[in-house]
Formats: C-alpha cells, structure tokens, sequence
C-alpha cells in the first residue's frame, strides 16, 4: 500500500486506539485462568489477532463479539495432547506473543513448534536456550532464531535472567511461574530494561488472581494462586500511548489533536510522551482522560527513552520540528525491532532533511522546523510508517510512504484516524 500526504493544517477529535500490550497480555491471562475471561475494548491489529490465534490453537475457547473478547480455558487444558502428540504454532510477527506464548506453550507435556513471518524470523531467542533447560524444557532452535521446537512440562525453579534485551522474555516466564508454581520461587534479573511493561503485566496478573511480587525490579517472587475453578474475569482493554504518541506528535506539529481514552494512570511506558512534549513547549490541555496538544513554537529537547524505545519514531518527527538538536537516550533498544529502528530512521528521514546522527546510545537529531516531502518506505516497520506520516503534515510538498500498510500491525485504522483529523492523504 502506497499513501500520499499533502501538508495539513489538522483538527479534531479522536478515540485512542485499544493498548495491543494489554490486550495481548491479557489473552495470555486468560489462557491460564480456570474458567471464562471478557476482555473488553479490544483491539483488531496483527498482533492482538495473532495472541488470540494462539490461545485458540493451544485449546482455549475463543468468541468476538463486536470490541468483546470472550476466551474460555478449562481447568485441565495443559494436559491436553492433541492428536499426534505436535502442534505448530505461528506467532505471524508479534515479538510479543513469540517471547510471551512460548513459556505457556512449555506448560504443556507435548511438543510446540513456534514459527512466524517477516521479521520476526531475525528475532534472537537464545534467551529461552539459556533458560528452558534450567526449568526442564526441552528446546531446540535454528542457530539461535525461529524455528523455536520446546517440550515441556515447565517446572518453575529459582532463576538468575538477563533483562537487558527485552522484558518480554519475563513477561513470558512470570506468567507461566504464576500458572504453574505450587511453592513460592523468585526470578532474579540483571539489567531489565523497558520496566513499564513489567508493571503492566505484574497488575494484569494480580487482577486475574495471580500473586506476583516486584521487589525493586530485581527480584519477582511467585506465589501460588489459589485454587479456584470457573472464575468469571472481566478486563477492559485501556488507550495505547505508544500509539497515542503519534496523534498528540501530530497535533503538535500540524495543528491540533484532542485524544480520548488515555489513561494517565496507566503502567504503559509510553505515556511519557507528555513529558516529551512539554519540554519542547507545545500547548498542552489535559481533561481527565482526555488529553489536546496544539501546535507552539517548538524547541529542541532531551529524553530517556531506554525503558520506552517505542516513543524514538513518534518524538523523531516531533524533534524535526524543533529548533536546535534534540538528544533521545536509548538507542541500543531498537535494533531488535521490525527492522533496525535507529538506522532507518535515519535514513527514511534523510530524504526529508532531517539529519539524524547517532552516538553511541545517543540519537540526535538536528532540528530546523523544516521538513521536506519525499518518497520513503517504512522497511516494513509499523512505527516508521506512522512517524514518517505524522512529519509529513507539516513538511514542504507532498509526502509519498511505501509499504504503509506496516500499521496495520499495530494500528490499523491509523490513516482512516488522520482522516478523521482532516489531513489530506490518498491511499493507493
């Protein structure tokens, strides 16, 4: 898909998107709940449809009902064996659900075989063969990357994890230890980054009736739940900041936006953003879960976005607009993304003008309040789509984003959304 963006002077008002990291999250909670989860406001992107996939191939129940998930899991689902003692099981190109489902997948006595498409063939997952073994996986891998073929059943065990390349990894061990432990057990972690999410999961668990504990983010200690059989959930699904980040970055730059459904009492990492923003000196309004930004007289800033590495899209289009250089700690977060997210931003921002250098785990990038249309391509990167669309709005001639069908991964109404915002785009 190829969409074309004229400069817009933008207005309006939007309903935030639902959080796929929630929804995602709690599919997997409800896969190990006794009983029948509603998770409401839901979202339809890839991902979330992939995690949903997934519950439904590893046994649980699964109904949609308009924005209404409905999963069923039954007490006895982990033994299961499904007829000819195999399943494969594709993540599609959900990060999330691979290091997510794979330590629920070990719950189970049978052999899982992971695969998926696009880039998460290039994804690391050495981090389960370091792990599994010491938990009685068995597990096999293609020279560290998917392929990923483990045999359970997992035995929760006190561990020592490196959390420096993702907490999705975590993610997936604290729900299978919360599922499976029968005695208290502690996952020690070095170096966890992106701990937002962490406390994401740690509340989704704790709702859902597991014991999870977070001791300085260094040590989680499991408890086990109590035994309770046919329990009836229900989760509501909150607005996705790291997409939210894109409306408020646009209103910023192009005009004004007013979002709906933004939690600022959410673990999301990503509503830092508002920081962000702030400090470059756009016009901020906030009305209980309602947030507007419009466009000011911008200046550089600086930002730590090590534990919210999905902000460096959003806040790159943003700092383009900014005079002076803008600096964004964390760049050694993203070169395990959909692509190598440091250098095509780079590059896709370079044909506008917009000279980016990095240093180190340092981004900077030198403002001018000038930006030129171009022909970019989001290398099959949802984020890079969505920020090179949000710059063009403000940029000298048109704008032309190849593959820009990459949101629909994460937000697939995003163009139909800068619509609704009056921005002037042709999808072809």
């Amino acid at each position: 898909m190829i969409v074309t963006i004229d400069p817009s002077s933008i207005s309006g008002h939007i309903k935030a998107p639902s959080s796929k990291s929630c929804t995602q999250r709690a599919c997997a909670a409800a896969l190990i709940n006794d009983g029948t989860t509603v998770i409401e406001n839901a979202g339809n992107s890839n991902d979330e449809q992939a995690a949903m996939k997934i519950v439904q191939d590893l046994g649980a129940d699964v109904k949609t009902i308009g924005q209404e998930v409905i999963i069923t899991s039954a007490k006895d689902i982990f033994l299961s064996v499904p007829s000819g003692g195999h399943s494969t099981i594709s993540c599609g190109e959900s990060g999330l659900s691979l290091r997510m489902f794979a330590p629920l997948a070990a719950l189970f006595k049978y052999e899982i075989t992971f695969t998926g498409e696009g880039s998460i063939l290039k994804r690391p997952v050495d981090f389960f063969e370091a792990i599994f073994p010491k938990l009685g996986v068995q597990i096999q891998t293609n020279n560290g990357k998917i392929p990923l073929i483990i045999k359970g059943p997992l035995q929760p065990a006190n561990v020592t994890v490196d959390g420096s390349l993702s907490s999705q990894f975590l993610t997936g061990l604290l729900m299978a230890y919360a599922k499976a432990c029968i005695a208290p057990v502690t996952i020690n972690v070095r170096s966890l980054t992106s701990k937002p999410y962490i406390d994401l999961t740690v509340d989704i668990l704790n709702h859902f009736g597991f014991h999870v504990e977070n001791d300085q983010y260094e040590r989680f200690n499991i408890y086990p739940a109590a035994l309770r059989t046919g329990n009836h959930i229900r989760y509501t699904v909150e607005g996705d900041w790291s997409n939210i980040a894109f409306l408020l970055v646009a209103g910023a730059i192009a005009g004004y936006a007013t979002v709906s459904n933004a939690d600022f009492n959410s673990f999301q990492g990503d509503k830092k953003v508002i920081d962000a923003l702030e400090s470059c000196g756009a016009l901020i309004q906030v009305d209980n879960k309602e947030i507007t930004v419009k466009r000011n007289k911008l200046t550089a800033f600086t930002f730590d976005a090590t534990h919210s590495p999905d902000l460096f899209p959003p806040l790159v289009a943003l700092a383009a607009y900014c005079e002076g250089t803008t600096s964004i700690k964390g760049v050694n977060r993203l070169l395990h993304k959909e692509s190598n997210r440091a250098l095509t931003l780079q590059s896709e921002f370079a044909k506008m003008d917009v000279d980016i250098a990095i240093n180190d785990d340092l981004m900077l990038i030198k403002g001018t309040g000038k930006v030129k249309g171009a022909k970019v391509t989001s290398h099959n990167d949802h984020r890079i789509a969505m920020a090179c669309s949000i710059a063009a709005l403000g940029a000298q001639g048109p704008t032309v984003v190849h593959e820009a069908d990459a949101v629909k991964k994460s937000y697939p109404s995003f163009f139909d959304d800068l619509k609704m915002l009056k921005a002037s785009l042709q999808i072809s």
